[in-house]
């Protein structure tokens, strides 16, 4: 019962701190002059890959970003510097791109990492805010490339995601290392657990959910990005 009572914790402390969250945004203007950059990146690379917004694609994405959104809040285990173990919130990005491919997967998984700043925000300086947010969330996409062999695209993904974290780790957050613990080594002890043991939820999900039928069942319209 205690994790049910943390999780409805969770839950009212997140409406409570959400005009500090957004205050701690405002109050690092060139982070948001760098999501900014993102954004107009993001823009350039969806006009690129030419994805075709259908009512069905945009309801989708909503879908998976407010799922992703509540897994997250049932998170098992915080870290003080940012970022959780949580039940597989990387399943719906990851459902996402395996549905549509990497461009799509990219996008939601942006998308998802803005999320992730305005919901639990932690800012040392804009690129860590990259690689802690957006970036990480949009390696998600590359599951997408594997549609054929999900768990190893998943697995391929959550490796990706880690070394966003484990580049931050090393860039921004070596000074909380212990004395005598080099960045690389302590980034690796935070990184590693946290987005491992999220890996391997999310790939023992995988595993047992029925990921066939689901896309067969959402086979219909499913084209999405014009060759």
């Amino acid at each position: 019962m205690s994790i049910f009572n943390d999780w409805t914790k969770q839950f009212s402390e997140l409406f409570q701190r959400f005009p500090q969250n957004i205050h701690d945004i405002t109050a690092n203007p060139i982070s948001i002059i760098t999501l900014i950059g993102c954004i107009l990146l993001l823009i350039v690379l969806v006009k690129v890959k030419k994805i075709k917004f259908t009512p069905q694609l945009i309801s989708r994405i909503g879908i998976a970003l407010a799922l992703a959104t509540i897994l997250k809040m049932l998170r098992l285990y915080h870290f003080p510097q940012g970022g959780s173990i949580t039940l597989g919130s990387m399943i719906p990005i990851l459902l996402i791109a395996f549905m549509y491919g990497p461009q799509v997967g990219y996008l939601t998984g942006f998308l998802y990492g803005i999320i992730t700043l305005i919901m639990d925000p932690y800012i040392l300086h804009p690129v860590q805010v990259l690689f802690d947010y957006p970036l990480p969330f949009m390696a998600l996409g590359l599951a997408g490339i594997f549609k054929d062999k999900r768990l190893l695209g998943t697995a391929l993904a959550v490796f990706a995601r880690f070394i966003c974290h484990f580049i931050s780790g090393v860039a921004f957050f070596g000074s909380f290392a212990p004395e005598g613990v080099s960045p690389m080594i302590y980034s690796l002890l935070v990184n590693g657990p946290m987005v491992g043991i999220e890996g391997i939820i999310c790939i023992i999900i995988l595993a047992t959910l029925p990921v066939d039928r689901i896309i067969y069942v959402s086979s219909d319209n499913t084209v999405s990005v014009n060759s």
